[in-house]
């Protein structure tokens, strides 16, 4: 009988452990806002400064629209000056040995959705690895692996915000979470490498969402 008993004990256990995985990203989804008003994003403006390094501190625009398009610039000297972006064909970034805009022919743009947003069509499959402590908040880590690609996830146990994400070759941060229109987004993201060379903060003033942006927004 307590054979029997530890046998269905462990099968309960990785049920409701697979199942946790789930709820926790669904969650997520609900309490920044809902699959519907997610759905219903169109385009982001963010405003606000990024800082490199310990001193280097700059005015920095995002722009994003469906289906993947995408331009970061910064402000030197009261002028806006694209440093990355996508315009549907081509992708670009600056080639600051030359200080020009160079074409990248392999960029590899991000989908406007995060990887939550129907993640199982995307072909992730989810798995929660346990709890671990960020700082001072414990976060359920949660695993989206899509063939041999995986990112880990960290989500703050009470509220289920993104605390932080974990790639092959980058660390983010998010924190300063706030309510624009129906949707909650972070306003403090921090970014670590292992090498060190491209380490940021960026610290977001203003987000506006939905706005119809000029079609020569994501030229270069």
């Amino acid at each position: 009988m307590k054979r029997i008993f530890l046998v269905f004990a462990v099968v309960f256990s990785h049920f409701m452990f697979s199942q946790t995985a789930v709820e926790i990203i669904e969650k997520n989804i609900t309490n920044s806002g809902g699959l519907i008003n997610w759905k219903l994003l169109n385009s982001v403006i963010l405003t606000g400064k990024v800082t490199l390094g310990l001193k280097e501190e700059y005015p920095i625009h995002i722009y994003q629209q469906r289906p993947n398009l995408t331009k970061t610039s910064i402000v030197i000297n009261k002028k806006e000056t694209a440093i990355e972006g996508y315009n549907g064909k081509k992708g670009y970034a600056m080639n600051y040995a030359t200080n020009k805009l160079q074409e990248y022919p392999n960029y590899e743009p991000e989908s406007f959705d995060n990887d939550f947003i129907d993640w199982e069509n995307k072909g992730f499959t989810a798995q929660l690895l346990g709890k671990e402590k960020i700082g001072n908040t414990f976060c359920y880590k949660v695993q989206l692996t899509k063939n041999v690609n995986h990112n880990i996830y960290y989500f703050d146990v009470n509220t289920f915000m993104l605390v932080r994400e974990q790639k092959k070759d980058e660390t983010l941060d998010y924190s300063d979470y706030r309510k624009v229109g129906n949707l909650i987004f972070p306003f403090r993201i921090s970014s670590n490498s292992p090498k060190k060379d491209s380490d940021y903060v960026i610290s977001v003033s203003k987000i506006e969402i939905n706005k119809v942006l000029p079609e020569n927004t994501f030229k270069f």
